[in-house]
Formats: structure tokens, C-alpha cells, sequence
């Protein structure tokens, strides 16, 4: 049986989240609720949940901060959350899981899956240590995203990646030390999280960073030069695009 937390400070979607869990979730016994950050923070310190279900806002201060206040982190976290843009990027860049409200009992299920498959401590507390180093970032793009391999997790810093490449349902990450890392997670998804962070796709098969692009080869059809040496194609169709990002760096 899995011992959970709920920490949310509005009683309707502490009232909802638990009934899915009654619902859908046999495996799961809530053995706390909580209200608040202070009240969420005693609870765990006092009950050593497996997993705590997260409210990111509340009155009192973020799930973030209730983060901090931890000296270590022995338990899973599944984040939830009505929209907050920022918050999300910064969850998504740590690979940890969230929910959106209203919360989608087919997502519970699937984050409640990953927590079964008892993720190890120390690559908890990784993540975590991402997250709140981008979350004291705010003001600009998350700076460190988690890259998770078969035998090893990476943390790496954003600039240091210098382009990604597709293969199949796999990216490769080359990154500027000539490292690569190829991770289970395709080129799409990839983009969906560093399209914002100077990175731009000029073909399907590519993710450049734009900070290390040397200049456009003009023959067949467009070709990125990148300060490694690589050409990178350009699709027909981003080609105006593409020069038009250039020419602006």
C-alpha cells in the first residue's frame, strides 16, 4: 500500500483529488491532509509519506518553499496545479509529474504507475534539486534540464547543449564538451521544452541551440553551419524563417 499526503488548501479539489484515488486508485491509502504549507510541512516531517500530492500555491507559501524547508526528501511528488506557465516548464525540465486541475483520472492513474516503480531516492532528490534551482530562477527560462538514460541520470545546463538530434523515438543530445547522450524521449517532446530557450527546429530532424550557430549555407536548398562544424538542413518551409532568425542573433 502506498501512504500519501494530500497538501492543498482548497477543500473542494482536496475533497476531488481523494476521491479519485478512492476510485481509481485502490493502492493508495491518504493517511494526512493538509491545508496549508505549514501544516503539509509538519505532516510529512511527522507521518514519512511514500508520496505527497502538492499543491503548488497557497496562502501561506508555495509547495516550492514547503520544498525547501526539507533537509532531506525520501518520497515521490506528484504536483498539482491549476495553469501557472512558469511553474510547469520548471516541473517538466526536473522530470518530476504534475496534474493539472481539474485533474484527469487517466493522468492520476499513470503518475501513480511511475511511483509504484519506486523511483530511487537519490535521483528524488536530483530532480528536486533541479527544480528548485530553476524555480529560483523566475525571471528567465529554467537553466538546468534532467536527461535520464539506462545508466545514469544527467543534469545538465541548458547552454551547455549544443544541438539535438531524432532517432526514431530516441533524441541524441550533443553538448559543447563533444559528450553525447541519447535519451528515450522523442525530438517533439524535446522541443516542447527548449523551443523557449533559444533552441529552434529547422528540420524535422534537428533542434539547434541558437547560441552556437556560425553562419547559413546558402547551397541545396539552406544548410546551419554550428560552431562545431556540423551543417544542419533547413526545410523548404522554414528556410525565410530560419535566415530571418540568423540575421537577427
Amino acid at each position: 500500500m502506498i501512504r500519501g499526503i494530500i497538501v492543498e488548501d482548497e477543500i473542494r479539489s482536496r475533497d476531488t483529488l481523494r476521491g479519485l484515488l478512492k476510485r481509481y486508485c485502490k493502492n493508495v491509502e491518504i493517511i494526512s491532509e493538509a491545508d496549508s504549507y505549514r501544516s503539509g510541512l509538519a505532516a510529512i516531517r511527522e507521518l514519512h509519506p511514500d508520496v505527497v500530492f502538492l499543491d503548488i500555491q497557497m496562502p501561506d507559501g508555495s509547495g516550492f518553499k514547503l520544498l525547501e524547508e526539507l533537509d532531506e526528501i525520501k518520497f515521490e511528488i506528484i504536483f498539482t496545479t491549476a495553469f501557472d506557465q512558469f511553474a510547469i516548464k520548471a516541473i517538466k525540465y526536473s522530470a518530476l509529474d504534475y496534474l493539472l486541475k481539474p485533474i484527469d483520472p487517466e493522468e492520476l492513474v499513470s503518475a501513480l504507475k511511475k511511483v509504484e516503480n519506486k523511483i530511487s531516492k537519490s535521483k528524488v532528490n536530483e530532480n528536486i534539486q533541479v527544480l528548485l534551482d530553476n524555480i529560483k530562477s523566475r525571471n528567465a527560462d529554467p537553466h538546468k534540464i534532467i536527461l535520464s538514460t539506462f545508466e545514469k541520470i544527467h543534469i545538465i545546463e541548458t547552454d551547455n547543449i549544443l544541438r539535438c538530434e531524432s532517432d526514431n523515438y530516441y533524441t541524441n543530445f550533443f553538448l559543447t564538451d563533444g559528450k553525447q547522450i541519447l535519451v528515450s524521449k522523442t525530438l517533439k517532446e524535446n522541443e516542447a521544452m527548449l523551443g523557449g530557450h533559444n533552441f529552434i527546429r529547422p528540420h524535422k530532424s534537428h533542434l539547434v541551440n541558437v547560441k552556437y550557430i556560425k553562419g547559413f549555407l546558402k547551397n541545396d536548398g539552406g544548410y546551419i553551419e554550428m560552431t562545431d562544424g556540423t551543417h544542419i538542413p533547413v526545410s523548404r518551409r522554414k528556410r525565410e524563417k530560419i535566415i530571418e532568425i540568423i540575421t537577427n542573433i
